[in-house]
């Protein structure tokens, strides 16, 4: 089955390319280092790989979903997670904010900066108190004149420390019994607002060069004119993008785990053990097989969703679906890798470790898996 013509196949080739000549050599630099330059930004936005569905009048691509889900398949086989989620935040987690829901006066002002890599975007709505559950934001937004006034603190907050402008959840008003989710909005904030603070950056398991970090706003005053939509339903925003969110979740997750295995076979290819290579042995290729098996399922699982997506269809069922399922299987995947790599996929020096330690996010960003499995059964069982 086809589901990419020829102009996608073109821009894969100038991700791939990009991505096996400018960032796979420096992975494990910027592993060691904890953070990424800052150059890989604009030179994104000079290929043109930044805000490609977004209208050409704003210095986006003007492409389809299709043509992201690309970008970020081409990003998650540079054996870095850390590359391949900085680059899904800033596109398709963060910024579609502005775009869905910003004025037209934001949408020209800040738009052809992220789209040229010399804005980097963030999202802002994890808080100490409650990951998944975003009905339960803490962080408050009060009227004052033509300012809210926003105090609070977030948490988890992928491209924390080095993101520009941010896209932040705070509670305008206390929602009812029964209706939480009621009386939030999402807001715009330049990080160099007065009282907005990096609290620190948090040292992580895996995404180690993706910076993490926690966010605090103490009389943050943020201008009427950068609230996004309409006060009060920004609740079905964020859950709005969580959907977009997911699907790339999805798709990291099926790319790390192909790359994964293909590197698996090629070692296990020149491993020899017991007077041959590792890749003639059942037991080897039957477990090779089956890691294949699971990344088609969920490779098909996933582009049918997209497909969905794309056509503006409600799939929320068919992506909590992807989520749970490729994020359980790149970290069976993971498990097996290394196995497959003995003592040395322990090791530091071999991706397959790294690899290890990135998937372990998957079942956690994003919605755990526990909270897709609800979302699936509420589907199923009204």
């Amino acid at each position: 089955m086809k589901i990419f013509n020829e102009q996608h196949q073109m821009f894969r080739a100038t991700v791939r390319s990009f991505v096996e000549k400018e960032i796979m050599p420096h992975v494990e630099e910027w592993e060691t280092a904890g953070q990424m330059p800052r150059w890989i930004w604009p030179r994104m936005g000079e290929l043109g790989l930044l805000g490609v569905e977004y209208d050409e009048k704003y210095g986006g691509g003007g492409s389809d979903f299709l043509t992201s889900a690309i970008l970020h398949e081409e990003c998650a086989r540079s054996r870095s997670g850390s590359f391949a989620m900085a680059v899904g935040v800033h596109c398709d987690m963060a910024s579609p904010h502005l775009y869905w829901t910003g004025s037209e006066a934001l949408k020209e002002k800040y738009l052809p900066a992220m789209c040229r890599g010399e804005a980097l975007t963030a999202i802002a709505v994890t808080e100490p108190g409650g990951g998944s559950d975003v009905a339960a934001i803490r962080t408050r937004a009060v009227r004052d004149g033509d300012h809210y006034v926003i105090n609070g603190s977030k948490m988890f907050i992928t491209n924390g420390a080095t993101a520009d402008v941010f896209f932040l959840a705070a509670r305008v008003e206390a929602g009812s019994e029964g209706k939480r989710h009621q009386g939030i909005s999402v807001f715009l904030v330049e990080r160099t607002t007065p009282g907005f603070t990096v609290s620190r950056t948090l040292d992580k398991m895996g995404m180690r060069a993706s910076d993490t970090a926690e966010l605090s706003f103490q009389d943050m005053r943020v201008p009427v004119e950068n609230l996004l939509g309409r006060e009060g339903v920004g609740f079905y925003e964020v859950m709005r993008v969580f959907q977009r969110e997911r699907l790339v979740a999805g798709l990291h997750a099926v790319a790390m785990a192909d790359r994964a295995v293909a590197d698996t076979i090629a070692y296990v290819r020149e491993r020899q053990a017991f007077g041959g290579p590792l890749s003639d042995k059942q037991v080897i290729r039957h477990k090779l097989a089956d890691l294949a098996t699971q990344i088609e399922a969920g490779r098909w699982l996933t582009y049918a969703a997209c497909a969905k997506f794309a056509a503006g269809e409600d799939c929320v069922r068919e992506i909590s679906m992807v989520k749970l399922f490729t994020a359980e299987m790149v970290n069976r995947v993971a498990y097996d890798c290394v196995q497959l790599h003995g003592g040395y996929g322990y090791m530091r020096e071999y991706a397959v470790e790294r690899f290890a330690r990135d998937a372990r996010l998957m079942t956690i960003g994003g919605g755990t898996s526990e909270i897709m499995r609800d979302i699936i059964a509420k589907a199923i069982l009204p």
